[in-house]
């Protein structure tokens, strides 16, 4: 034991590390059907490794969890301004709720159980995982007309009450936020999650890393002229347009063994070799009135693309996509075709009435020539790329951390967002100004996983490295019922805001709510964990909005416990 607690005090990493491991592994193995999660897994073999003694750095802790809130918000920055509005007044309600039955149980049970001030306002911290409690508190503490030892043993107090009940705190609200909330809903996170991003993508099927549909919307395909003689390209691309969209487009033609240049009134002959690429209906009806269709030819192969381009140009900006396409010439429409637009990262039905607005992206296939031709008089091409803009978002979470230190003051009370509250702001903002500039703060998604992942479960093993300690030595000399008493300040609040926001505020979605109930309660490795079980963003804005709004309520918990315990 003294060798490891030299090597692991020599290299504090290695139990970071060893944590996040142990943890992972511990929690991959399921009991029926629950599973812990490499999370909570990291927090409780944090506890364990921490019993060896190990002192780690407090600065990794704030550095790992302003990294995993950060990506957080720049992955819901565009969604969350959409969001924000009469949409949000659950949230703030679900937020107070939280807020206010927490203050109630902790001074019933401080009531109840004759605990002083600095231990019930401690409790609070701990169990509601706000640590700003214990500096509101303990400044409370120190205006009371106490004797100066009084006040010194109170504030004492508060880190002991901090330090038993932070563990469970942050397990017990993993705990109800993933596997209670879905019991008592009757529904499974990803199943929710996955229905709202079906209903924001309006329809439209996103596919995975590696998958694509078996039947390609756009194709190429290598006809031999027979019945289509003496017609002319154009002619040939007319047969099957409709709606003024292109539906096809001829890219190559080979006549004797030579290529042939092609315009819009070369005249086909009988035998020649022609390449037609296009929408996948209009390429297989042309077979009829074309030719033969042949497996494979030489010289017959053409590289196309598929990219995205910001609309720039105001000539196609706040008008309707019936305008656009009945005005564009078919020059610029001519090899190109539009598989998709996005707004703020989703996919846009294109209806005839649809209006194209400032800062859409439009999804293009075609030859390279095409595309840039195209790009030239309708915006920038985004040429997609694995390296993250460390400029843009080194700055970001500069401009977080530095929000994160303002202190407002209400009273007497210290308000402050903290580093976590300012870089979800700042990443949400960013985020957002990401989604309007998309040439721009490029974070690729396994980057932006990384930095969640990394940053969340690194973030908690290091909380339980830090306190699993002392908590565990305040337990064996302070008896369990300060532990006992945390438990019941982190579970009833979170079922009294469970039951509010079923039956009075109506969540139905029960990923929407786990985001919501997690960030009520100021619980980050709650919410990673529902991330994970959601297997998308969807938790993420009524996340950013109870959490902003969590920072303050709690933080405001510390004097008000001093007041009425």
């Amino acid at each position: 034991m003294d060798f490891l607690h030299q090597v692991l005090n020599q290299s504090p990493e290695l139990a970071l590390f060893l944590s996040l491991a142990i943890g992972y592994w511990v929690g991959s193995i399921q009991f029926g059907k629950f599973q812990l999660g490499g999370v909570a897994g990291s927090l409780l073999a944090a506890v364990v490794i921490s019993q060896l003694g190990v002192t780690i750095d407090n600065g990794i802790k704030s550095v790992l969890f302003a990294l995993f809130i950060y990506a957080v918000g720049f992955e819901s920055g565009p969604q969350f301004f959409r969001s924000l509005g009469r949409h949000s007044l659950r949230e703030i309600v679900l937020a107070a709720v939280m807020a206010l039955s927490g203050l109630a149980t902790v001074v019933i049970a401080a009531r109840l159980l004759d605990l002083d001030k600095g231990l019930a306002a401690g409790i609070a911290a701990g169990s509601m995982t706000q640590s700003a409690i214990i500096g509101t508190a303990s400044a409370a503490i120190a205006k009371l007309d106490l004797p100066l030892e009084q006040i010194q043993a109170l504030q004492g107090n508060v880190a002991v009450g901090y330090a038993v009940t932070y563990i469970f705190g942050s397990f017990g609200a993993i705990i109800m936020c993933v596997n209670i909330l879905p019991w008592f809903m009757k529904r499974a996170i990803r199943d929710d999650a996955t229905k709202a991003e079906a209903e924001l993508l309006a329809g439209a099927r996103v596919y995975g890393p590696g998958e694509q549909p078996a039947i390609a919307p756009l194709i190429g395909r290598i006809y031999r002229v027979e019945q289509a003689a003496g017609k002319t390209v154009e002619q040939l691309e007319a047969l099957q347009q409709g709606s003024g969209q292109t539906t096809l487009t001829v890219e190559r033609i080979k006549r004797g063994g030579a290529l042939v240049g092609i315009a819009p009134d070369t005249v086909l002959e009988n035998g020649d070799v022609v390449l037609v690429v296009g929408r996948r209906a209009g390429v297989v009806a042309i077979a009829e009135q074309l030719g033969a269709e042949l497996q494979s030819y030489p010289d017959m192969d053409v590289v196309v693309v598929q990219r995205e381009l910001t609309i720039d140009n105001p000539a196609f900006l706040n008008r309707t996509v019936a305008d656009i396409r009945q005005e564009a010439n078919r020059t610029l429409r001519h090899g190109v075709y539009v598989v998709e637009v996005k707004r703020g990262g989703r996919p846009l039905a294109l209806q005839h009435d649809t209006v194209i607005a400032s800062g859409d992206l439009v999804m293009l296939y075609g030859t390279p020539d095409d595309i840039q031709r195209v790009a030239k008089q309708v915006g920038s091409v985004i040429v997609p790329s694995d390296k993250t803009d460390f400029v843009f978002h080194g700055f970001g979470l500069v401009v977080g951390l530095l929000i994160g230190m303002i202190v407002v003051r209400l009273g007497a009370v210290p308000l402050t967002l903290g580093s976590g509250g300012g870089a979800l702001i700042a990443g949400l903002a960013f985020g957002w100004y990401s989604s309007l500039h998309m040439t721009r703060g490029n974070m690729p998604t396994p980057a932006s996983t990384l930095l969640r992942d990394l940053g969340l479960a690194g973030f908690v093993a290091v909380v339980g490295l830090q306190s699993g300690r002392q908590a565990v030595e305040t337990i064996a000399t302070q008896g369990v019922s300060i532990f006992l008493v945390g438990v019941v300040v982190c579970i009833v609040p979170i079922l009294i805001a469970m039951l509010v926001g079923r039956y009075v505020l109506r969540y139905d979605n029960v990923a929407l709510f786990a985001g919501a109930l997690s960030g009520a309660r100021s619980a980050n490795p709650a919410f990673g964990e529902v991330l994970d079980k959601a297997g998308n963003s969807i938790p993420t804005v009524p996340f950013a909005v109870t959490y902003a709004l969590a920072n303050v309520f709690l933080t405001l918990l510390g004097p008000l416990v001093v007041a009425f315990a």
